[in-house]
């Protein structure tokens, strides 16, 4: 039996990308996205597996709820949240409206898809979820000389690193692994959608950050990051992470008593 796999944001760009490298490996898919014409097209140029397509706005309720639906009553064996938005400036200048479709699309969707997916997988004993965040997720200590400043997009990639780092830990053991994938600069239609040439700058291919996280999970990283050559580079962060949690106790600090 074919394996099946679900992929949001699955109209173009990385999305796309995981689609078109599950395909190959003859898994049949879900396709989600906004733009029905594209996921007819990327269906109509597979026949060689299943492909449903369904259209749906992840920065709405009944978008998530939609998909959230097909997550718990279907038998998938993949779950791959990559839709986002670019939605990419300051938070004072970023609208309101914007600030609610971006935490709705990278915070609310990846968390509602993947709890109800996860009951399924853990009956069957098998599943992978992968969301899809990046670098920036670690960017939040930059002084304020590092532009462009992006609060809430960076806040919402650090959500979906933390949790999947919880949630991996959670379910250890059966059968069911979640992973989060942080590329840096990718060429996709991301900031061409904010009407940015990034042409001169290198940027991965959508198909090597897609290679770079499957074979993550191979490796067993829970965070892969396909454009970093040392990983002790992450360990040190994550190592740090939990020497600064495991620090604290009851008794105020000293640098906070007054004198």
């Amino acid at each position: 039996m074919s394996k099946l796999a679900l992929v949001t944001g699955a109209t173009s760009g990385i999305g796309k990308a995981f689609a078109e490298r599950f395909a190959a490996e003859g898994h049949d898919l879900i396709v989600v996205g906004r733009r029905t014409e594209r996921l007819e097209e990327f269906a109509a140029a597979h026949p060689e597996v299943a492909v449903r397509v369904v259209t749906a706005d992840l920065a709405t309720s009944e978008g998530v709820d939609a998909v959230a639906a097909l997550c718990a009553r279907e038998p998938l064996d993949v779950l791959v949240n990559n839709a986002g938005v670019a939605h990419y400036m300051p938070l004072a200048d970023l609208p309101a409206d914007k600030a609610r479709e971006l935490v709705s699309v990278k915070v609310l969707a990846p968390t509602l898809l993947t709890h109800a997916v996860v009951g399924g997988m853990l009956e069957r004993g098998l599943g992978t979820v992968i969301n899809v965040a990046g670098m920036i997720a670690f960017s939040g200590p930059a002084d304020p000389s590092v532009m462009p400043r992006r609060a809430i997009y960076t806040g919402t990639l650090a959500h979906l690193v933390a949790m999947s780092q919880t949630l991996a830990a959670e379910l250890d053991g059966t059968g069911v692994g979640v992973h989060v994938v942080c590329p840096g600069v990718v060429a996709t239609e991301f900031h061409s959608a904010q009407g940015l040439d990034l042409s001169a700058v290198p940027r991965m291919s959508p198909e090597d950050v897609v290679t770079g996280a499957l074979r993550g999970i191979e490796l067993g990283e829970t965070v892969s990051a396909p454009g970093v050559e040392d990983y002790d580079l992450l360990r040190t962060v994550f190592s740090a992470d939990l020497a600064a949690f495991g620090g604290q106790s009851p008794a105020l600090a000293s640098r906070y008593r007054t004198s």
